[in-house]
């Protein structure tokens, strides 16, 4: 959402968008709903995806199977107690993995107008340099700026590919820290080209030198 979008809202609007898009909502609370609960069901398959939408009936039925087949076995708390830990976990690690690398200060978002395939690729993500052990863990996700311009590469040769070409090294680069700090950022500025934080929606649109100020604290 655009900072003009975001002010065009209604008050009771624009307090349900700082909610959802709240650090703690979105990356703590948000992300087990969605792959619990909404990942189940077909919600974004067109209806001519008669494949995709069976192939989730198909896995629903599976989860159910094997859920089903291990609380009988060992009792359905003792599944729970191991199995919804995990997917809790893991649901939130991987949903800020993947939001963090699209929503940093300086990624670049465009109208179709000037949308272009390698500007969105190596523009709108970022390079995340994780520790060497943790690069490991997660399958080399912070290269996630090469899979946008080829997402056929192997995740085992992404790294050599961004070694490699010196345009996947001009991509904008995010360490832990800065990825932390950067969870603020929610609405994109046309006029300072860049995502800025929610409190910046109530600054004068007419001053950006104070805004972007700010934005450098």
């Amino acid at each position: 959402m655009t900072v003009a979008e975001y002010r065009a809202l209604e008050r009771w609007r624009r307090y349900l968008v700082r909610l959802t898009n709240h650090p703690i909502v979105a990356n703590l609370l948000l992300p087990p709903l969605v792959f619990v609960i909404l990942y189940r069901v077909p919600f974004d398959a067109a209806k001519g995806w008669r494949r995709e939408r069976r192939g989730i009936y198909l896995t629903n039925l599976a989860l159910v199977a094997l859920i089903g087949s291990l609380g009988l076995a060992l009792g359905y708390g003792h599944v729970a107690a191991v199995q919804l830990p995990i997917m809790v976990i893991a649901s939130i690690v991987g949903v800020w993995l993947f939001s963090i690398q699209h929503r940093f200060e300086h990624a670049q978002w465009m109208t179709d107008a000037s949308w272009s395939f390698a500007a969105a690729s190596l523009g709108g993500t970022s390079y995340l340099r994780l520790p060497r052990l943790l690069q490991w863990f997660t399958g080399n996700i912070g290269f996630h700026h090469v899979h946008h311009v080829n997402p056929r590469i192997p995740n085992y040769r992404l790294e050599e590919c961004h070694n490699a070409d010196v345009g996947f090294q001009l991509a904008s680069t995010l360490t832990l820290r800065t990825a932390l700090q950067a969870l603020r950022y929610a609405l994109w500025d046309s006029d300072l080209e860049r995502l800025v934080p929610f409190r910046f929606a109530a600054a004068n649109s007419r001053c950006p030198r104070h805004i972007s100020r700010h934005s450098e604290d």
